[in-house]
């Protein structure tokens, strides 16, 4: 959990340390093998930030989608009134039981409407997809090795033979809300930022991540560093925070939707601004440049509202046994 105190800041901190129990500080608690978990606490008032604001809990959940439906062709915005349409067609879609949930009162399906949260706005600009850029609002191919990698993918997902064939959201491991870019999904599309003087944290709700956007001026890793979330650093551009990240590691090529959340790959390069519409809505945008997984580069935009809260723990974590036992006993099923 991150806190935003009035005394300062709390952020939650994981690490590994070779001391002995004695040379340990009171405030942190050791586990038998020395690997801890601690808190840097708050050492009293912090520096004010340079651009207050953006501290708080934000929603990304959008009637928008991510993509252009193709009956709006060259469509970019709505007028208030089709906003307002499209948001009651949405609602009603949402409303209707889909068949895989509609299966859970005969057998095992997914989940039914009532744990959803689609959202019911559109976007606060009145853009009618997410994806901007290509002008189409759809994103690009991929190239032959990566639409032939998904592909296999998808083949693997369906007769999954371990863990490792399913997404990556399955092993939980990584999300697309979790980003970058943060995407908005059909729950828990909620993020807690804070703020101190040299660096912005991202806490999304999904997976628990949290990414820390250093702002003191340092580098990237060295390329031979490669992290599920890549490594952020960020800097100001008047009121907007542009974040440039790299250093991804090899997961299986980035495809930006949900059904293919299955990675990306190192070459994966993502710009993000964060800026203010307004007091209560986050306008955040983004630039994915990947050369071995798309033709071209896209970029997309969509706003947050501003949320009272709070967030929940998401507990997902990677010693998933219920993963392993459910595929034992759909092996056992086959015999």
């Amino acid at each position: 959990m991150i806190t935003n105190m009035k005394s300062g800041l709390l952020v939650a901190v994981v690490a590994v340390l070779a001391f002995g129990a004695s040379q340990m500080p009171a405030r942190v608690t050791a586990a038998a093998n020395s690997t801890v978990l601690f808190m840097v606490w708050s050492a009293g008032p912090q520096p004010p930030v340079s651009h207050p604001g953006f501290d708080g809990i934000w929603n990304s959940a959008t009637a928008t989608p991510l993509e252009r439906p193709l009956a709006l062709k060259d469509k970019a915005f709505f007028t208030p009134q089709e906003a307002a349409e499209w948001e009651r067609q949405v609602a009603d879609r949402n409303q209707e039981p889909s068949p895989a949930a509609a299966s859970t009162s005969t057998g095992t399906g997914t989940y039914n409407t009532v744990y959803r949260e689609f959202g019911t706005r559109s976007v606060k600009t009145l853009r009618t997809s997410i994806v901007i850029d290509p002008a189409d609002g759809r994103i690009p191919a991929l190239t032959p090795a990566a639409a032939d990698l998904k592909r296999r993918r998808v083949d693997a997902m369906k007769n999954a033979a371990s863990a490792e064939d399913t997404g990556l959201q399955d092993q939980c491991l990584a999300f697309l809300t979790a980003g970058p870019p943060m995407l908005p999904y059909s729950y828990n599309s909620n993020y807690q930022i804070v703020q101190t003087k040299d660096a912005f944290v991202v806490h999304a709700e999904m997976i628990h991540d949290a990414r820390i956007i250093h702002l003191d001026g340092r580098p990237h890793l060295q390329p031979d560093i490669r992290l599920w979330l890549g490594n952020a650093v960020g800097h100001w551009v008047g009121a907007t925070l542009v974040v440039d990240t790299t250093n991804f590691n090899d997961a299986g090529g980035f495809y930006g939707e949900a059904g293919g959340n299955f990675g990306w790959d190192r070459n994966l390069h993502v710009v993000e601004r964060f800026s203010l519409l307004d007091a209560d809505t986050l306008l955040y945008r983004f630039e994915i440049d990947d050369p071995t997984a798309f033709t071209q580069p896209w970029t997309g935009e969509l706003t947050m509202a501003r949320s009272p809260g709070p967030i929940y723990e998401y507990a997902c974590h990677e010693g998933n046994y219920s993963l392993h036992n459910l595929l034992r006993g759909y092996r056992a099923s086959e015999r």
